[in-house]
């Protein structure tokens, strides 16, 4: 094979998106204005790099709230958290900034008002995910979780005129929850759409890209961790989308010289909590091995920005 026509399709929009960037810089600020340790309940947001790098700057990832010191700084991740997790917060007088990503805060928001008019939520999403435990927990008793298509079947019957409407975790594949809700419409057929979709424009805008360059690429890789559901996802489209393989990795060094074996075209892209200096590093990595013509291939502009919690706001930067 001539070495000339080994290519990298590059997907862009890729990596970080405004809530991420939000969240990351919520403990970033949080750092610098009160000094080490703040401490992050959960991974900030569900990328290893990420993660290790605000550890070496003093950040305390820890499971549970009341792991952390009473009267210390703590930041919520860019997942959310339920109500529950709120008043423990203010139970041990701990002082809290919220990173929750508002596209997040948004379908917390929806639980609540379709509650108060009602409704049983149906809930698509990933058993586990702390978006997920966040959400439900906003009502308990009236969110059923569907994950996947064997969930639909194990939801209760309800009564004929109980108002029902879905919901969806923000970072699933819209190909996927589509089938999803058609299962779910076909066995309540009164079933309510969602006023806006809940799926989140990065994750979405990240699994077009990758649609329009799966067809064309030998092999896609994925930049992200996996316990980072839009990440893992990605992969899926991808191979769903025509790409002949497909792997997740987190670091350029992951990637095994035998994927490469016979390959001419690579697509590339990362997950929305994914730093742009690791797509890079892949990019260095595939250049070694004779991947140097690098196409990028752009679907869509991303110009959002969310606001720092407030009283962080004046210490931006950037």
């Amino acid at each position: 094979m001539s070495e000339a026509v080994k290519k990298v399709l590059l997907a862009a929009p890729r990596g970080y998106c405004a809530g991420v960037d939000r969240a990351v810089e919520t403990v970033e600020k949080s750092l610098e204005k009160y000094g080490a340790p703040v401490y992050v309940r959960k991974e900030i947001v569900h990328n290893r790099y990420v993660v290790d790098t605000l550890a070496e700057r003093g950040a305390v990832f820890v499971e549970e709230t009341d792991e952390v010191p009473e009267g210390a700084h703590l930041v919520f991740s860019a997942h959310g958290v339920s109500p529950a997790v709120h008043a423990e917060a203010e139970r041990l007088s701990l002082n809290t900034l919220d990173a929750t990503c508002p596209l997040v805060t948004k379908v917390h928001n929806e639980v609540k008002r379709f509650v108060r008019d009602g409704y049983q939520i149906l809930f698509v999403g990933h058993e586990g995910h702390e978006e997920v435990e966040g959400t439900m927990g906003e009502a308990p008793g009236h969110t059923h979780l569907v994950d996947g298509l064997e969930g639909v079947g194990k939801l209760p019957d309800f009564p004929a005129d109980q108002p029902l409407v879905w919901l969806s975790q923000t970072t699933l594949s819209v190909d996927e929850t589509m089938e999803i809700v058609r299962a779910l419409k076909e066995r309540f057929p009164g079933l309510q759409d969602p006023p806006s979709d809940d799926i989140c424009y990065a994750t979405q805008n990240r699994q077009v890209a990758v649609k329009a360059i799966a067809p064309r690429a030998d092999l896609m890789i994925i930049v992200g961790s996996q316990n980072s559901s839009n990440s893992k996802r990605m992969v899926e489209v991808a191979l769903d989308a025509g790409a002949k393989a497909g792997h997740l990795v987190d670091y350029a060094h992951q990637i095994e010289d035998s994927w490469l074996e016979g390959v001419e075209t690579i697509g590339l892209s990362s997950g929305a909590s994914v730093p742009e200096i690791l797509v890079q590093d892949v990019l260095a990595f595939l250049a070694e091995r004779g991947f140097g013509d690098v196409e990028e291939v752009t679907t869509a502009s991303e110009k959002i920005v969310f606001s720092l919690p407030r009283v962080l706001r004046h210490a931006r930067t950037r």
